[in-house]
């Protein structure tokens, strides 16, 4: 009886020195997410972390990598695509759970240089022969990397632009070659410059390249876990919605 009333006092106390609204039992979450959307899922993460106590384990890298790694069985539970091609070929075979597919953002596609006045506010420097790289994202595994092609070749550039073309294996990749002045400029995510005013840009026109649709979805590692599915859910929130607005991102 006494050693039974000692163990109950400790209990007690125990849970007194528990702070309010502490969850019982933190989560965590397995998120690929495109590499295009490191910055705002990162502030996605943290407020959503805030709100719940889970944690959200983040990948980073480009959609086609990410896609075969899914279907070779990589433990993903969300995964956050820079397309709506590979989300929906996910769900298609049996690798994303059915109706969970929706568009968190519609990305924009920028041509951008780390040195200031070298773009012009209309992209006429792509016309010209004074530079000796252009960097893209790998357009076989990256959808901004396609869209970098797709507005090349409706320019009528690309076949002269092609000898000049450096190919980054995701979008943060090909940040990094312009960042550092290995390639003088190349096609980048707006969400990547937006918040910067470093060098100078050129916004290409939506009407230049496929509509970036970027799609996420619950994969199937993910179908029972309510962290994941909490995840999702936030993702949709006004909370959310507006961290990915002030990325330079349409959102609904």
């Amino acid at each position: 009886m006494f050693t039974r009333t000692i163990l109950f006092r400790l209990v007690y106390l125990t849970a007194l020195c528990l702070p309010l609204g502490t969850p019982a039992l933190a989560g965590d979450v397995q998120v690929a997410v495109a590499a295009n959307f490191t910055e705002p899922a990162k502030e996605i993460a943290a407020a959503f972390e805030k709100k719940t106590g889970d944690h959200v384990v983040m990948s980073f890298g480009s959609s086609g990598a990410f896609y075969s790694q899914i279907q070779q069985g990589a433990p993903f539970e969300v995964f956050l695509s820079a397309d709506a091609e590979r989300p929906t070929r996910l769900e298609a075979e049996n690798f994303g759970v059915k109706g969970s597919r929706f568009v968190y953002a519609y990305g924009t596609l920028a041509l951008w240089s780390a040195t200031p006045g070298l773009v012009d506010g209309k992209g006429a420097v792509l016309k010209k022969s004074n530079f000796q790289h252009i960097a893209i994202a790998d357009p076989a595994a990256a959808p901004y990397g396609l869209a970098a092609v797709e507005t090349m070749k409706k320019l009528g550039l690309y076949d002269a632009l092609s000898p000049k073309i450096v190919k980054g294996s995701s979008i943060a990749q090909t940040y990094g070659f312009i960042d550092s002045g290995s390639a003088e400029m190349g096609f980048v995510a707006l969400s990547q410059v937006y918040k910067q005013n470093k060098g100078s840009r050129w916004i290409v026109p939506a009407a230049d390249y496929t509509p970036i649709d970027q799609q996420a979805i619950l994969l199937t590692p993910g179908a029972n876990d309510p962290v994941a599915k909490a995840y999702i859910a936030f993702l949709k929130s006004p909370e959310a919605v507006k961290i990915i607005k002030s990325y330079g991102y349409e959102a609904k």
